[in-house]
């Protein structure tokens, strides 16, 4: 005789309940297909909320409550990309918001430029949905969403800090490892500046405030999340980003962030280098370089960064001509909408230091790589950012006087004679900043020069 165990077959009980079930289900879909026209015109995410699986809904109920402000944007300053991501998002049942810079600079009047998403989705979850994706990151693992024209929707998953460590020296807090999965609410903490912990719920007009930064919008000030000398200590490069936001929003510092910059400028040391010189860029980018260097030196940052620099401002006026540049630089930024290359800006900083050395030097092109080789191991300067400082400062004085003959046939002569032209104050901002074409390595005679591959 055959003897089946029966135990984990369904009961006749089991059956009921399922057939129970199916047939509410079926009077819920049948009842909303004949709900009146108004109730079906309820506000989306309403509706989608409703359609939530129940852990999810159960999740967004987690953690304290936000400050909700209704907020309705022009929508010709909102990307198309980001809604789409935040969308698809919310409809497969995922928590999705616009978040960060991009809310900030819609809250003051600027278009953003890059729009960010925080998603409850965990990486492979948001990949899945989007065939047009890619998972990147080593310290933290988060999506890119690529649209046509090259337009990427960077996409994470909500974050939270990490785990304090018992017995680490409070003297080192720097953060190496960021690697917490979490909610809304922590992802919202973890962020650097109560400016930067906006979300905008944009199905609902809703943004969410979970840490005063719609107040400090309002009253037009930088302030940190949780103690500044802390928090500038786990990750240095806050304090030029204070700086950043400080310059281009034309915000001021809270007291406390501005004492705590200076008392932590040392930190900076510590800071990984290529962060440093991009920030120092993004400083230079902004249409704000004069403001925010002027920071730099005021706040005994450029002591650490630039000591070059730095001790030839002490020894100038105001009004020196170095002030002056970048006040055109800035407005040659805005007037064109985005920076002239890299190159000229590092030149906008390096040019009087550079050039006070190699005034006295018998070989000037010696004179000056001496002088470069130290900023360029401090910052981490790229190999084609060194290489065209270093090209134009030699030549700069044929340039200056019209007898670069055999320079005026490199790529590089352009970006000079737009130094040359912005030092004396007579750049044009409406003309557009040279564009640099890469030098190619030449082919040598008889078809042996380098593959196109390798060029």
């Amino acid at each position: 005789m055959n003897h089946r165990d029966h135990s984990n077959q369904p009961s006749s009980g089991d059956s009921a309940d399922r057939l129970r079930i199916r047939r509410e289900r079926r009077a819920r879909r049948m009842a909303s297909d004949e709900e009146p026209a108004r109730d079906r015109a309820r506000p989306r995410a309403t509706v989608k909320r409703n359609q939530q699986p129940e852990a999810e809904r159960h999740y967004r109920q987690q953690g304290p409550a936000p400050t909700r402000i209704e907020m309705r944007f022009d929508e010709s300053l909102i990307d198309p990309g980001a809604l789409k991501v935040v969308s698809r998002l919310n409809r497969a049942g995922y928590e999705a918001y616009m978040v960060g810079g991009c809310v900030r600079d819609l809250l003051v009047g600027h278009r953003p430029k890059d729009f960010d998403v925080a998603t409850s989705a965990r990486p492979e979850q948001v990949r899945s949905l989007f065939r047009n994706s890619r998972i990147i990151g080593r310290r933290f693992r988060l999506v890119h969403v690529l649209f046509p024209e090259g337009e990427v929707i960077e996409t994470a998953t909500f974050r939270r800090n990490p785990p304090q460590q018992s017995g680490v020296d409070a003297e080192n807090l720097l953060i190496v490892s960021d690697n917490y999965f979490g909610r809304a609410h922590e992802d919202a903490q973890r962020r650097d500046f109560t400016i930067n912990a906006l979300f905008y719920n944009h199905e609902d007009g809703i943004v969410l405030d979970w840490l005063g930064g719609m107040q400090h919008i309002g009253e037009r000030v930088v302030h940190t999340i949780g103690e500044p000398t802390l928090r500038f200590k786990e990750d240095p490069i806050r304090m030029l980003r204070a700086i950043k936001f400080a310059s281009r929003l034309d915000f001021g510092m809270s007291p406390e962030v501005y004492e705590a910059a200076v008392a932590c400028r040392g930190a900076l040391a510590m800071a990984a280098r290529p962060r440093v010189s991009e920030e120092i860029m993004r400083l230079m980018r902004g249409g704000a370089a004069q403001r925010a260097i002027w920071l730099l030196w005021e706040m005994g940052m450029l002591d650490i960064l630039l000591p070059e620099l730095s001790a030839y401002l002490s020894d100038q006026d105001d009004d020196a001509p170095f002030w002056n540049r970048l006040m055109l630089l800035d407005q040659w930024t805005r007037a064109q909408g985005s920076p002239p290359d890299d190159i000229l800006l590092w030149l906008c900083l390096l040019a009087e230091p550079l050039l006070e050395i190699a005034e006295h030097a018998e070989i000037r092109a010696d004179a000056i790589e001496d002088s470069l080789e130290p900023i360029i191991e401090r910052l981490a300067l790229t190999r084609r950012q060194a290489d065209g400082i270093r090209r134009i400062m030699v030549s700069l004085p044929k340039v200056q006087f019209g007898r670069a003959k055999r320079f005026s046939r490199s790529p590089l002569y352009p970006l000079a004679v737009d130094f040359v032209a912005l030092n004396a104050g007579t750049l044009d901002v409406k003309q557009p900043p040279a564009k640099v074409v890469e030098e190619r390595s030449p082919r040598r005679r008889g078809g042996l020069g380098r593959s196109r591959g390798r060029r």
